[in-house]
């Protein structure tokens, strides 16, 4: 099939090709079952719908229609309707809608109002929503009669695909063996370190721009480890949040916004014992290569990141590894031979 926004588009490929398939992109921003019918009288017979739509609204629409249903269940989100948005074009010349975003709305912004600047405190990306991760809703969705849930993977690496669409087969499969989703502790860890900007249901269990949209960051940071409790010598001591191994990435945040960080290098207890992994709840010194930190920067309270694990992205890669993948289908033939004839 084809993915498509313009209805335009859509009618020309119909009249070219009456026989391939044609999709309707999120960015149609189709929202109800009106604007579904329009999508199925010019020959559309797929819709992705809006991001922005609640699973009580995609149940009423779903019920309106016999439109094959998709919904985006994990990535990115956009301030305004997807596709909608042409703040990325006006300010950095790119067009987001061709999938050339210049992440306008990942920018620090201060707020003005009645021509006075309000405080905020830490609160700066005031445009930067969180990351959609909808598997509690999974359940719902299949009750909806969404017939597909689509993971956002543009620009995302081999890995991430691998990670993130593993862990929804296994959401579903629970969904439909069991009737709900119970996502342990280690696979959100997981599907963070692939990519986050930390986690919301997006508009899924309706608007709560204050839980979508908190506003203290907008990069990838991933698994939050604990705060520091003190330095020395290339070194700083916390109380682990999740396990650390050798050769794990670490960010550490700093008074300001800036993060910076290295390759683990050293583990030692408390007691003085070394090792190469360390369990979630230890109070343990992490060590880091000499000048890969400025010590200047590090202070008790700041908080330490973990963003990237090399032992899971191998384990990652193998799933897809291998030689080229072939594909076979059975073929049946009937063959009439005659001696002396070719």
């Amino acid at each position: 099939a084809v993915l498509v926004q313009d209805f335009g588009v859509a009618r020309l490929i119909r009249a070219v090709c009456p026989d391939l398939q044609i999709h309707a992109s999120t960015q149609m921003s189709l929202t109800s079952a009106e604007t579904i019918a329009v999508a199925s009288q010019i020959g559309l017979s797929r819709v992705v719908l809006a991001r922005e739509l609640s699973v009580g609204e995609i149940h009423k629409i779903s019920a309106q229609t016999d439109m094959p249903l998709e919904v985006f269940i994990h990535g990115a989100l956009c301030v305004a309707y997807s596709g909608q948005c042409l703040t990325s074009d006006s300010l950095g010349g790119r067009s987001a809608n061709r999938g050339h975003c210049a992440q306008a709305c990942r920018l620090p912004y201060e707020l003005v109002c009645d021509g006075q600047t309000r405080d905020l405190g830490p609160v700066r990306y005031l445009l930067s929503p969180q990351d959609l991760a909808g598997y509690s809703a999974i359940g719902d969705l299949i009750d909806a009669g969404v017939s597909s849930l689509k993971i956002e993977g543009r620009l995302k690496t081999a890995e991430y695909v691998a990670n993130i669409t593993r862990h929804y087969r296994l959401a579903i499969d629970q969904a439909i063996s069991t009737g709900k989703v119970d996502v342990s502790q280690q696979s959100r860890r997981e599907m963070e370190l692939s990519f986050s900007r930390g986690f919301s249901p997006g508009w899924l269990e309706g608007n709560d721009h204050k839980r979508l949209v908190p506003g203290l960051t907008s990069a990838k940071r991933g698994i939050e480890l604990g705060r520091v409790i003190k330095s020395r010598n290339n070194q700083l001591q916390i109380k682990l949040a999740a396990p650390v191994a050798l050769g794990d990435g670490l960010g550490i945040a700093s008074d300001g916004e800036a993060i910076q960080g290295g390759r683990v290098y050293s583990l030692t207890s408390e007691s003085g014992e070394s090792g190469r992994v360390a369990e979630q709840g230890c109070t343990t010194w992490i060590g880091f290569g000499k000048g890969e930190i400025d010590w200047q920067d590090v202070h008790p309270g700041n908080l330490v990141y973990k963003n990237d694990d090399p032992k899971l992205n191998r384990k990652l890669r193998q799933s897809f590894s291998g030689g080229d993948p072939r594909q076979s289908r059975p073929i049946h033939l009937q063959v009439h031979a005659q001696a002396g004839q070719s």
